[in-house]
């Protein structure tokens, strides 16, 4: 295969953790969001995150980040990317720490390291579009700065948080750059209505391409317990005391976002850029994001997603997705959402779609694991 590659020190790193809990009962512990096909194409979330961006990286620079618990079902879809760059967490500290140990290791071996770290459980559509916008992210990031992709919105969601943009970069050598003035939480939908009006605002994709040691050295200035304890196991990783390090080091890392430790404090400090980009991303956060793109294949008013589904529809609209033998009659239900799984069954609609994270925290809090 061919590749055109970002840079020759570009690096990918896909962190691959998290349950997707909207997703429930379909995500689970052992079967999450990442590791399912959610469009009906063939691919899970993963190996199409990992498809569309290895033209920019060659198979041997992509490093992938993941729990003990889905080694192997990462190995079995990704059975190009190196077992030296596949990083087992013991427990999931958050982004900061699964971002940043692979940013430490990838720096002992090329200290010229640029990483950009992509969600493994995002969706694109236009993946030729995403490489040209991440290229042009690379080359900002090669001044110093701190990089994000920031999406184009399409209306005034309240469900992801959002990027406000300032001056250009530098108009003639980065024609889309621009500065980062800060990092939005998500917003209520009169908020929303305003970002979408006033132009300066694109959505928060969580992607950040920067040069290593720059990110590792913001992360020094503003967590050094945190960065210490990295680079303890950055230093042993490929010695026999990696494994006996991490181990030690691991439980105590602060639980933190990327956006909390590096993003939102160098955005302060002028270090961060922002590339737009319009290349059809989602966040597949929930069953109403699944009908979508299901409806798009021409699923028609009623999307079904499974290889054992057996629906019967009768002037309905929404998603139901068939983990079972069961038939599943819906009859005169608009936005309907029905997942049929062998232990669980859910039934709502799209508006209640966001609060089935709810009920999740429900059955953990009262014992119910068993289902999660």
């Amino acid at each position: 295969m061919n590749y055109r590659l970002a840079d020759k020190h570009f690096y990918a790193i896909i962190p691959a953790g998290g349950v997707g809990s909207r997703l429930w009962p379909l995500s689970r512990a052992d079967a999450p969001k990442f590791l399912l096909d959610l469009t009906g194409s063939g691919k899970t979330l993963l190996e199409s995150t990992f498809e569309r961006i290895v033209p920019l990286t060659g198979p041997d620079r992509v490093f992938v980040v993941t729990g003990y618990a889905h080694r192997a079902a990462v190995k079995n879809q990704l059975p190009r990317v190196l077992d030296t760059n596949i990083f087992l967490e013991p427990s999931p500290r958050d982004s900061t720490a699964a971002i940043c140990v692979a940013a430490a290791i990838i720096a002992r071996r090329d200290p010229d390291a640029i990483v950009g770290s992509f969600p493994a459980d995002h969706l694109v559509t236009a993946p030729a579009e995403f490489r040209h916008v991440v290229r042009e992210a690379v080359e900002v990031a090669k001044q110093g700065y701190i990089t994000t992709v920031g999406i184009t919105p399409t209306g005034p969601s309240v469900a992801f948080g959002y990027i406000e943009t300032g001056d250009a970069v530098d108009a003639e050598r980065f024609p889309n750059a621009r500065h980062v003035s800060r990092f939005v939480e998500k917003p209520e939908e009169d908020v929303a209505r305003g970002f979408l009006a006033d132009g300066k605002h694109l959505w928060n994709a969580g992607m950040f391409i920067a040069k290593a040691q720059v990110l590792l050295d913001v992360l020094r200035e503003n967590r050094p317990r945190l960065a210490e304890a990295i680079d303890r196991i950055a230093d042993v990783w490929g010695t026999p005391e990696q494994f006996v390090i991490k181990d030690q080091v691991w439980p105590d890392l602060e639980k933190i976002a990327i956006d909390y430790s590096i993003a939102e404090p160098a955005a302060r400090d002028g270090k961060v850029a922002v590339v737009p980009g319009d290349f059809g991303w989602d966040d597949v956060g929930d069953f109403s994001a699944v009908a979508r793109h299901l409806a798009n294949r021409g699923s028609g008013s009623l999307a079904i997603l499974g290889d054992r589904a057996r629906v019967i529809s009768d002037r309905a609209s929404g998603i139901v997705v068939g983990e079972t033998d069961r038939v599943v009659a819906v009859i005169g239900m608009e936005d309907v959402v029905v997942v049929d799984t062998d232990d669980a069954l859910l039934v709502t609609n799209a508006q209640n779609a966001q609060r089935i994270k709810q009920m999740v925290d429900f059955l953990r809090a009262s014992g119910r694991g068993d289902v999660l």
